[in-house]
């Protein structure tokens, strides 16, 4: 299964597909129909879903809090749960407890990482399928903050420092975690999250392509945003930032990366390591997340020796067998440069399973940390996005949605 996934996801990502034939496998080649086939009914089947939620045949539930969806439109490396980790700080910053829901897919991973993460702050992350029912659980737990304006979003600041000592039990907002696709919630405000080094793919609707949705479902966004922004050549940037504004004129747009702070060691995740500690050093990225190349170009700009790669897909949970691909790995690694390597994995593996990684010892294990950061471009700034993000909530409540 894992090596099926590995097939068909490089097909996804083979640009344009239909000039790039030859430089598939002939397995891939065969798979091709069947792809184009379940993609045919899989487009169908959002069309239909999506005429039933406009003409409001579908019934949308709605929080009495504002909620804010950040999601994306194609499969991973999208930078969707660091948003959701920038939102929720910025809201307890503000005085405002946020309740993040996520649907937990894969043992949730992410959700893991997110409770660590925002361990010590009045953030609540509630996990389950069902969102409404895992929301009202909380309501009823916690309670809720009167949504109105003037109580809620007047506390919204833009100094990430301010308020960070109050402690909110009241849930005052919801983060819907990847929740482009999850439309029977309503939402106040809808983050698109897109991967820059690889926006759209081969522009397929899964499972031939990494799309989601088609891309004119962007006209639903109220903002987009650009990741991984610092790895992207200028014109390549121009070049999304022109296909999305095609799609919605109006739609703002703001750029950002991952910022790589400091690693945590295995075995001893309670004190930090600084960058340096690769340097000059041997690597070896192991991960199994959505997009892999942003996380080992990070390692090879901190300036380590030399950068190997052994890519899951993504949610991958590691098992005995995968720990022994990797010890091999180390070993030809050690016999070629006469260094003992060093193995690097990001906090979302680590936190999938904390436990499966201490199996490679006596290598050292490091887990990469990291910030997203908001790139200026254009006067659009991390301050500019939450004054916006600010004004839009304001009309929309203001207005009755």
């Amino acid at each position: 299964m894992e090596k099926l996934r590995k097939v068909v996801n490089e097909i996804a990502y083979t640009t344009p597909l239909s000039q790039n034939l030859s430089k598939l496998s002939p397995l891939q080649c065969s798979l091709i129909p069947l792809l184009f086939l379940s993609s045919s009914f899989y487009t169908l089947a959002l069309s239909l879903r999506h005429f039933l939620y406009s003409h409001r045949l579908f019934r949308q539930h709605r929080l009495p809090v504002p909620v804010i969806s950040v999601g994306n439109m194609t499969w991973g490396g999208n930078g969707k749960t660091p948003m959701v980790e920038f939102m929720a700080l910025w809201l307890a910053n503000s005085g405002i407890s946020p309740l993040i829901l996520s649907r937990g897919y894969a043992g949730g991973d992410e959700a893991k990482m997110l409770q660590r993460r925002l361990l010590g702050r009045s953030a609540k992350i509630g996990v389950g399928a069902n969102r409404a029912a895992t929301a009202a659980h909380f309501f009823e737990r916690y309670g809720y903050v009167d949504p109105g304006p003037a109580t809620c979003l007047e506390r919204l600041c833009f100094d990430q420092t301010m308020g960070s000592h109050l402690d909110v039990d009241e849930i005052g907002a919801v983060i819907l975690d990847d929740g482009m696709q999850h439309r029977s919630l309503w939402r106040d405000l809808e983050i698109v999250m897109v991967n820059g080094l690889m926006p759209w793919g081969n522009c397929h609707l899964l499972p031939l392509g990494p799309l989601r949705e088609p891309l004119t479902a962007l006209r639903r966004a109220d903002v987009a945003i650009v990741h991984h922004a610092d790895l992207v050549l200028e014109q390549s940037l121009k070049d999304v930032e022109l296909k999305m504004q095609e799609i919605k004129e109006s739609l703002p747009i703001f750029f950002t990366r991952m910022a790589p702070s400091h690693f945590l060691e295995m075995g001893n995740i309670d004190s930090k390591m600084p960058l340096r500690s690769v340097c000059d050093k041997v690597v070896l990225c192991v991960s199994a997340i959505g997009f892999a190349n942003a996380f080992v170009q990070a390692i090879g700009r901190i300036g380590a020796l030399y950068v190997d790669r052994l890519d899951f897909s993504d949610h991958h949970l590691f098992q005995a067998k995968d720990v022994e691909m990797i010890r091999m790995r180390l070993g030809k690694l050690q016999d070629k440069f006469g260094l003992k390597p060093v193995v690097v994995v990001t906090e979302k593996d680590y936190d999938r399973d904390p436990e499966i990684l201490k199996n490679l010892d006596p290598f050292q294990v490091l887990i990469l940390c990291s910030n997203l950061q908001f790139i200026p471009r254009d006067g659009r700034s991390e301050d500019s996005f939450k004054k916006l993000v600010k004004q839009l909530l304001e009309v929309k409540l203001s207005d009755g949605n």
